[in-house]
């Protein structure tokens, strides 16, 4: 049972899915649980991940066959994603690339990042990243739409695996009153990293079982890389996290993964 409201609270605190009345009230709330939550972040990834695919397979079905047919499929999976959690990581990456952008010391960046205008890195740094989404996802569409669904839904899953890394690894830093990701920041276990690891196999496990001829070794690799390199930035600039810095490593290592698809498509 614990499990399961950990699941849900993480699904309340991760996405725009209500979790209310006579539910919400036997799921409950404590600053534990939602740190415990924390390992279903993966989970949390196959629902947005099977929206994602889902729409981009039903689309692709209903639009005619032509050039156009996929970049619509892509762009409106994207905007499907993005209205299921209310745009959380998207809002992190634009408030890390203004603080990393703008900021010239660790105290400036994390203050750029705490102000909730949105400047010129932020918006910059939203607009290539969706942009580099689609394209890519069109790019392997071009080659097999079911390809494309599966990168998609691996891509939610595997990319909210690697921010529990930092959690893990790094101290958390800035405002710790005013921060949203603070409860979730406190050392998270060895436990509740081996189950989001159980998350990201089973998902895997479920693709090879429709795709068996598939590999990849080259999308994770790519996402390991660009997680690497967004840990190497919160480390030296910040000497920690926050939780922009672990929205934004989500949408990289989402990005990377489907690079990776790509390429290996080559």
């Amino acid at each position: 049972m614990h499990l399961i409201k950990n699941f849900l609270t993480a699904v309340q605190f991760f996405t725009r899915i209500p979790i209310n009345g006579a539910l919400g009230d036997w799921v409950g709330y404590s600053v534990q649980q939602l740190r415990d939550s924390a390992a279903h972040f993966p989970g949390v990834g196959w629902l947005v991940g099977l929206v994602a695919a889902g729409t981009f397979a039903l689309l692709s079905e209903l639009l005619p066959d032509t050039a156009a047919a996929d970049v619509v499929a892509a762009l409106l999976s994207t905007v499907a994603t993005v209205l299921l959690t209310g745009g959380f990581h998207e809002d992190g990456l634009s408030d890390w690339a203004d603080g990393m952008g703008g900021g010239t010391s660790r105290e400036h960046i994390l203050s750029i990042m705490k102000d909730s205008r949105v400047g010129a890195f932020g918006v910059l740094a939203l607009v290539l990243v969706l942009m580099s989404k689609v394209a890519l996802l069109v790019v392997v569409a071009d080659l097999d739409v079911a390809l494309a669904c599966a990168a998609l839904f691996l891509g939610h899953v595997c990319s909210r695996a690697f921010p529990l890394l930092l959690i893990r690894l790094l101290p958390h830093v800035g405002d710790a009153t005013a921060s949203k990701s603070k409860p979730l920041a406190d050392q998270i276990t060895w436990g509740n990293l081996f189950l989001a690891l159980v998350w990201v196999l089973l998902a895997f496990g479920l693709v090879h079982w429709v795709l068996p001829e598939v590999s990849w070794w080259m999308a994770v690799l790519a996402s390991a890389v660009a997680w690497w390199f967004m840990w190497r930035q919160l480390a030296q600039k910040l000497q920690g996290f926050t939780g922009d810095g672990l929205g934004a490593t989500q949408q990289v290592c989402e990005l990377a993964f489907y690079l990776g698809v790509a390429v290996s498509c080559a």
